[in-house]
């Protein structure tokens, strides 16, 4: 099995910036991907970012430029770093880890935008 863990989330101004951390451990093959993601109340789960094992990143529109996704493969650790945030940037964000065999999610931290 594979075991996600997020941290790093909290309260910060419009324009402030957080960096998420997102642990994995367990069964994880040398290819896999792992995902940002987050849901504000009453909306859908949206991706914001992704990585892969190689280093391959994709980013959502409305971070890309402001978030950067990155990881240490020795530490099975991905980063995600935002900066210029805005109260839409406001959600729970969870980390989703994808193996040829698990698809394992995290239990979410949240992150507040607001002044």
């Amino acid at each position: 099995q594979v075991h996600t863990v997020e941290s790093g989330g909290g309260l910060v101004q419009p324009g402030g910036s957080l960096r998420l951390s997102c642990a994995a451990s367990g069964s994880i093959s040398s290819f896999h991907v792992t995902s940002w993601y987050r849901q504000a109340p009453g909306k859908q789960r949206e991706l914001v970012a992704s990585i892969t094992s190689r280093g391959y990143s994709t980013y959502a529109d409305a971070v890309k430029d402001r978030f950067t996704i990155s990881r240490e493969n020795v530490k099975n650790t991905v980063f995600l770093q935002m900066n210029s945030l805005k109260p839409d940037d406001t959600a729970v964000y969870y980390c989703r880890t994808q193996t040829s065999e698990y698809d394992s999610w995290g239990q979410g931290t949240q992150v507040t935008v607001s002044s």
